[in-house]
């Protein structure tokens, strides 16, 4: 009777086993994100807790919104962790990607200088604040790079009469890197820039940036997650990374965002909805 009872617990464990043996002969799946879910530590925390539940290994490639979604057109990542929801939905809409949900969001700040100089401080609208900080040719620090973080800049200048782009190597400076580099060359210049605030939370070398400008609307900072199109892309991982999809937006996944905290602080909001 125990030797039946075994086999039976043999049988019924070896096809999981198998398909975890499997998942990680192939290599690891490719996840194009964003530098802030890099920077911030979210990845590096929640990540060993899929590969720990499914035996898929994921690889990451942090780079800014544009790159990943470039990375994804060409088929070059199986899944897309990113924040720009226009051109998500262009990406979905083109056929690039299969579908998309939503993650979880966090939101923009504006830091700048503890003096501040451009006198920001106390003001409730970032478009006003940024053409304010113009008008005062203070130094103005962009990542210039395409990434979310950078389109969100965009649009809130698309809402002034300024054209930052006139002052490109003056007081508007493109420092064509991360979110992270980019607080260090403000913090190193005593600028003002754009990030988000998970970065902002984990970032140590602040000098004497402070936030000065939150909770307007537009800062607002979803994020969502895309399965590249295996139609277009046959050679994709799909199946793998549809799994990663359905963790990061079923409730093991959500509960890891929301209890990952950075000097106690929540740094990321699971908001996934029905799929």
């Amino acid at each position: 009777m125990v030797t039946r009872l075994l086999r039976i617990l043999v049988l019924a464990v070896l096809p999981s086993l198998a398909a975890t043996g499997l998942a990680q002969a192939q290599g690891p799946i490719t996840l194009a994100s964003t530098t802030s879910t890099e920077n911030s530590g979210l990845l590096g925390d929640i990540l060993p807790r899929f590969t720990a539940e499914t035996g898929i290994p994921v690889r990451v490639v942090a780079v800014g919104t544009g790159a990943a979604l470039n990375l994804g057109r060409q088929g070059d990542a199986d899944v897309l962790l990113v924040h720009a929801r226009a051109d998500e939905d262009a990406f979905v809409a083109d056929g690039h990607g299969a579908y998309r949900r939503d993650v979880m969001f966090n939101d923009f700040v504006i830091v700048g200088p503890r003096d501040d100089p451009a006198r920001i401080s106390g003001m409730t609208d970032a478009s006003r604040a940024l053409a304010q900080i113009a008008a005062s040719g203070s130094i103005f620090v962009s990542r210039g790079d395409d990434s979310g973080t950078h389109k969100a800049e965009r649009r809130l200048w698309a809402k002034t009469d300024v054209d930052p782009g006139l002052a490109s190597g003056g007081w508007y400076k493109e420092s064509g890197s991360g979110m992270g580099a980019t607080l260090n060359t403000a913090a190193g210049l005593g600028a003002y820039t754009l990030t988000d605030r998970g970065t902002w939370l984990s970032f140590r070398n602040r000098g004497n940036l402070d936030i000065l400008l939150e909770g307007d609307p537009p800062l607002f900072n979803p994020y969502g997650v895309l399965l590249v199109n295996p139609a277009r892309h046959p050679h994709i991982r799909a199946q793998e990374a549809e799994q990663l999809i359905n963790w990061l937006t079923g409730p093991r996944g959500q509960a890891a965002i929301a209890a990952f905290r950075v000097s106690g602080q929540q740094l990321f909001f699971p908001n996934a909805g029905p799929k």
